[in-house]
């Protein structure tokens, strides 16, 4: 099958096919349908750790990435080598920003505009994040998430198979998307899948070191994200548009009509 010829209507239907199937249904499906032209993004969290473990299992040579922001704590990158210990046969592709582009921002704002408003917070999750995470994906047919309906209310609806057309209209593949996440841990436990150590510190949700923090009794698992916000998304832009007019105005100025 050819990326091709996946419309909205056959990836809504492989979706209604894939529910209720195992995530490693929808992967040995996916390595089959896409070979080298698809990988498995992570950003070192629960879901993607496992995901890793299950895809390792079907196809050793799977191709995964994660974006360094510049900004991860050490904890995360101690978890990708563990992990390449772990799956030596993975090919795991560390990528990065533009440095001119972090370069222009920090010069114009500083290295912790994101504590000063939304939108300058969006802009740095941007440049560091979406924009070089897109240009990555440029270069494939399909990537893998380990998004799940729980995770917030920006994902209850998401999928196990779906056009992104926020990329080109690749095929996005969610197969974690039905999980709880009480069944991502006993996934984990049961394998003994190497794990993010700041999980065992309070934190439910790892991103950039200065935008994360562990979460209170009784706080949503998001909650640790950037929560010196208040009625803010609880995105960074890379599952969802953001729609801010002053983000788009701060990458025009930094960036104007130049293409990756």
């Amino acid at each position: 099958m050819s990326v091709d010829l996946i419309d909205e209507l056959e990836a809504g239907e492989l979706s209604i096919e894939f529910e209720g199937e195992e995530p490693q249904v929808v992967l040995e499906w996916a390595f089959k349908t896409f070979g080298s032209k698809i990988a498995l993004s992570t950003s070192f969290q629960a879901d993607s750790v496992a995901l890793i473990d299950m895809a390792y299992e079907i196809e050793p040579n799977v191709r995964v990435f994660s974006v360094d922001t510049g900004r991860l704590p050490a904890e995360t990158h101690e978890l990708a080598e563990r992990l390449r210990e772990r799956y030596p046969l993975m090919n795991l592709e560390i990528i990065s920003p533009n440095a001119d582009e972090v370069g222009a921002m920090v010069t114009k704002h500083g290295p912790n505009l994101f504590q000063k408003q939304v939108d300058l917070r969006l802009l740095c999750c941007n440049v560091r994040k979406v924009r070089p995470l897109t240009k990555h994906l440029h270069g494939l047919d399909a990537w893998v998430t380990g998004l799940r309906r729980d995770q917030w209310a920006s994902r209850t609806n998401i999928r196990k198979v779906e056009i992104d057309h926020d990329h080109g209209a690749i095929i996005k593949l969610n197969p974690l998307a039905e999980w709880t996440e009480e069944e991502v841990w006993d996934y984990i436990r049961e394998r003994d899948v190497p794990y993010h150590s700041l999980y065992d510190r309070g934190f439910t949700s790892i991103g950039c070191a200065p935008c994360t923090r562990a979460i209170a009794p009784g706080e949503a698992s998001r909650a640790g994200r950037w929560w010196w916000e208040s009625n803010a998304p609880k995105e960074c832009g890379i599952h969802c548009s953001v729609e801010s007019g002053g983000l788009e105005h701060e990458l025009h100025a930094l960036i104007g009509d130049r293409s990756e």
